[in-house]
Parts: structure tokens; C-alpha cells; sequence
């Protein structure tokens, strides 16, 4: 420890540009002092520490060489709950695990704003798996969360406190982003409509996002990169944000309305990928499908809903076969150097998981629909092909 606490006060040394008379002068010790610290013959008195620490701007921890090891175990912690946590997507897989080690966390590392959001996070999605959200229809036939229903979760009210403290506190922009975003909807699900309009209304524009401002921070090929990400994320969440759009009205919509709708989100990608080649994004598209068939049944069109299963099954094939690649990822050739990932799939495995995802949205409760569909051979040789390709 002394010869780590020496060097680390000779390299704070250098790095101010200071000499060792300097500090000597500050610190109220003699040069021959700091001199017989930094060569690891002695070490500084205790109640110095904190004066050492203070005057290089650092924590004690970091003075003593604890800082790089404390942040690559935080480092570590997070990347973990985040794993655990993202598979608890629409079923409970690990979530008590989860909450107990974010708080078991927060215990070692009071404070840090990064595992404070893994435990929101954890709360955030233990209200889903545990008890789900829960939707009504108002007097205009619009689709309304039940309010009423989510207040009691105790889980959301607690995750609403830890984001709101998030965002008195958070200086790194992505936890302050991501604790808006979670909030937002979490408001809007007690009923706090007011508060959840109010935060949204302190967030950039559309046009003032990351990837477009990253491309005007640049030029040449990485400008081209940002671009293309960001036209990928405006398709990816264009289509998201129809399907909610179709949520919010589908007790106004017949089947097939519905089911043009999806196809209208689907075909978004067909403006930006040549001929079906959607690279990463066959993930999103494979799951349009999903959902598109249960309306096409709904609609009586059984052959045809059948047939997007089918789609959605040659998509996540082509979405694993990319995943594991670090060429191709994007027919058109602007696009093959991006590296997207959309959020909840488990990168080999999605062709597997189309059974278990349908419909791949809970609104409305379409488990009726599945039930008539497994009534056919025709969805267990679906399966089968999932479970074999």
C-alpha cells in the first residue's frame, strides 16, 4: 500500500505540474517528506489523507489506487443487472434476483446513480411480469390505462421515487434520459398526467436527436454512419410508435383496419431496405408479423395469417444468421457498417422465441385468438419449424 500510495502521489504530482516544494508548502510538511513518500520510504500521517485527496481533486479511495478497481466492479455489477434485467421482458425470469442484488449494490455503493437506475429499472419491470398493465376503454372508445389498478403497485411507487431522485442528481446524460423515459410512463400509468406531460415537455425535439446531432458534429464517412443510424431509429420507432397509435384506437378499428395498419409499419422498412433485406432490423419486422397475423385472423383471412407467421419465422432466421456477423448487417451498402441491436432480443436465439413472443404486443388481449390458432396443425408445425430452424 505504501509503495502504491507513493507512486500515486508523485504521478497527482506530475500530472498538476507541481514540484514537490510546492505541496510540501501546502500540506505544511517538509520537501524530504514528500520526497521519502513518493520512494515508498514512509507514508503520509492519516489526518493528511484527506488534505492530499482534497488538493489533487480526488477521492481517498482513488489516492490509495481503489478507484479504477471500485469503478470496474460497478462496472461489472451494472452490466450484469442490466443482462438479468433484460430478460425479464414480459415474464418474470429473474426479477426478485434482480432487486435483491441492485440493492445488495447500492449497500456497497451507496449512491451511484448507474445501480440506482438498475434497481428502478428492476421495479419498473416487476410491475409488468408481477402484475402487468392493466387497460380500460373510455366513453369515446379510446384505450386508458387503469389507473386505479396501478397505484397499488408498490413496486411503481417506489421506482418513481428513485427516478425523480435520478433527476435532481444524475450528471451522465444517458441515466438521465433513460430515467425520463421510464418515468414518463410510469406517471401516465398513475394517472399523473400533469407531472408525465411536464417532463415530457422538457425533452429535445425529434429533430434534435443524438444521431442527428452527432452527424452535424462531423463529416465524411462517420457522418454518413450517424446518418444512417439515425434513419434506421426514425423507421424503427415510426413503426413503434403506429403500433401504439392502433393500440390507443383499437376498439374504433375492425380487424382488417387493424391489420392494414401493421402492414403500413412493416412497409416502412421497405422504403429504406432493398427487397426485403432488412438486416438488423428483420428482429422488429419479424415481430410486426406476429402481431399482423393475429388481426389477419381476426379478420377471417386464416391462410393469410398463417402465411405472416411464416414471413415473421424467415425474418428472425435471417436476424440470428446476422447477429453473430460483423459484416452485411444492412442490404443497402450506406447502411452495412452499423451495428444495431434493437432492445429485448436475445441475439442467437430469436427464431426460437417467436412462439413465446406472440403476439408481441399485450394490447388488446388477443389470447383468444392464440387459442384458435393453436387449434390448427398448421401453427404446431409453425412451432416446430421454430424450434428446429
Amino acid at each position: 500500500m505504501q509503495l502504491g500510495l507513493g507512486a500515486k502521489i508523485r504521478e497527482l504530482r506530475h500530472r498538476c505540474g507541481q514540484k514537490q516544494e510546492t505541496l510540501a508548502e501546502v500540506l505544511g510538511v517538509t520537501p524530504q517528506a514528500v520526497s521519502r513518500w513518493e520512494s515508498g520510504g514512509s507514508y503520509p500521517d492519516m489526518e493528511i489523507i484527506p488534505s492530499l485527496a482534497n488538493y489533487f481533486g480526488v477521492t481517498i479511495d482513488e489516492l490509495f489506487g481503489y478507484g479504477e478497481e471500485r469503478n470496474d466492479r460497478i462496472r461489472a455489477t451494472v452490466a450484469r443487472l442490466e443482462e438479468m434485467n433484460g430478460q425479464n421482458c414480459g415474464k418474470n425470469v429473474n426479477i426478485e434476483e434482480c432487486i435483491h442484488l441492485s440493492r445488495r449494490a447500492l449497500i456497497e455503493f451507496p449512491g451511484n446513480e448507474r445501480l440506482m437506475l438498475c434497481l428502478a429499472s428492476a421495479l419498473y419491470n416487476a410491475g409488468y411480469v408481477r402484475h402487468g398493465e392493466w387497460h380500460l376503454e373510455d366513453a369515446d372508445g379510446y384505450d386508458i390505462y387503469d389507473t386505479d389498478a396501478h397505484r397499488a403497485y408498490a413496486e411503481w411507487q417506489e421506482a418513481i421515487l428513485l427516478y425523480e431522485k435520478l433527476l435532481t442528481s444524475a450528471k451522465e446524460a444517458d441515466v438521465r434520459h433513460r430515467a425520463t423515459r421510464e418515468l414518463i410512463h410510469l406517471y401516465a400509468n398513475l394517472g399523473e398526467y400533469e407531472k408525465a406531460s411536464g417532463l415530457a415537455n422538457t425533452c429535445a425535439p425529434m429533430k434534435d436527436g443524438r444521431e442527428w446531432m452527432l452527424a452535424d458534429a462531423c463529416d465524411g464517412k462517420r457522418r454518413a454512419e450517424y446518418l444512417g443510424e439515425g434513419i434506421f431509429a426514425a423507421v424503427e420507432w415510426t413503426a413503434e410508435q403506429m403500433i401504439q397509435c392502433l393500440i390507443s384506437v383499437h376498439p374504433q378499428l375492425s380487424p382488417s383496419e387493424s391489420a392494414n395498419i401493421i402492414s403500413r409499419a412493416i412497409a416502412l422498412f421497405d422504403c429504406i431496405c432493398e427487397e426485403g433485406e432488412y438486416g438488423m432490423c428483420h428482429a422488429k419486422v419479424a415481430e410486426l408479423y406476429l402481431y399482423l397475423s393475429a388481426y389477419q385472423w381476426q379478420a377471417g383471412e386464416k391462410d393469410i395469417a398463417f402465411a405472416s407467421l411464416d414471413r415473421a419465422l424467415a425474418c428472425a432466421k435471417a436476424y440470428d444468421q446476422l447477429s453473430g456477423r460483423s459484416e452485411d448487417r444492412y442490404a443497402m451498402p450506406l447502411f452495412r457498417h452499423l451495428r444495431m441491436n434493437p432492445e429485448g432480443y436475445d441475439c442467437m436465439c430469436l427464431t426460437q422465441q417467436l412462439p413465446e413472443r406472440w403476439p408481441g404486443w399485450g394490447v388488446p388481449d388477443l389470447s383468444q385468438v392464440k387459442e384458435e390458432m393453436q387449434s390448427s396443425p398448421r401453427w404446431w408445425a409453425w412451432v416446430d419449424q421454430t424450434r428446429n430452424g
